[in-house]
């Protein structure tokens, strides 16, 4: 998946942010300025966007990453554009962070670097 800059009806982007939903910087900031992410929340669904804490060590990212599954399966009118959550300023791999996806749902679309590690995931 290339950088998103635009989505189509029915998609929602899927970006890295801090429990402060302080959205300064990078996908948080891409999300905050076009995809309705409100500043101040640091979790889940807003607008087009959908925040999961990256910033609070890696057992609070599966946990989210795990909520955030949860909460895809409840809506698959909707499809979920995962940018590579964590691997920026958070400083993970994408071989830490692409494994927590293993279970996500058919409606959650992950970019090229998770898929090729995602195990269970075509």
């Amino acid at each position: 998946m290339k950088k998103i800059s635009r989505l189509r009806e029915g998609e929602v982007f899927v970006f890295g942010s801090n429990s402060a939903g302080a959205h300064g910087a990078g996908a948080a900031r891409t999300a905050w300025k076009k995809f309705g992410a409100v500043w101040g929340e640091g979790h889940g669904h807003h607008g087009s966007s959908y925040a999961i804490d990256t910033m609070s060590g890696l057992s609070e990212l599966s946990a989210e990453i795990e909520r955030f599954c949860d909460y895809a399966r409840t809506r698959p009118d909707l499809s979920f554009l995962v940018t590579e959550i964590g691997c920026g300023t958070a400083g993970y791999s994408a071989e830490q962070v692409a494994p927590l996806f293993s279970s996500a749902p058919d409606n959650v679309k992950l970019p090229a670097s998770f898929v090729r590690l995602s195990a269970g995931r075509d």
